[in-house]
């Protein structure tokens, strides 16, 4: 299992590269002001889709990267 410090250092080294140092701050900045509830953002996310829907994006996702 992973120490939370680690968690903390991935998930900064995943913002820096996918967002680049000013908008990693400025995510950082609005989850931190605003109040989020990651269930239920999560249980509403996908119920436009389908499992199979869901099945198929995961599949093309991955031949796609080579997995």
């Amino acid at each position: 299992m992973k120490t939370d410090q680690l968690i903390r250092h991935e998930g900064m080294l995943a913002l820096r590269k996918h967002l680049g140092l000013v908008e990693s701050e400025r995510f950082i900045a609005l989850v931190r002001r605003e109040p989020f509830d990651y269930t239920e953002w999560q249980q509403g996310l996908w119920q436009e889709r389908t499992v199979d829907d869901l099945f198929e994006a995961a599949k093309n996702l991955a031949s796609a990267s080579g997995t």
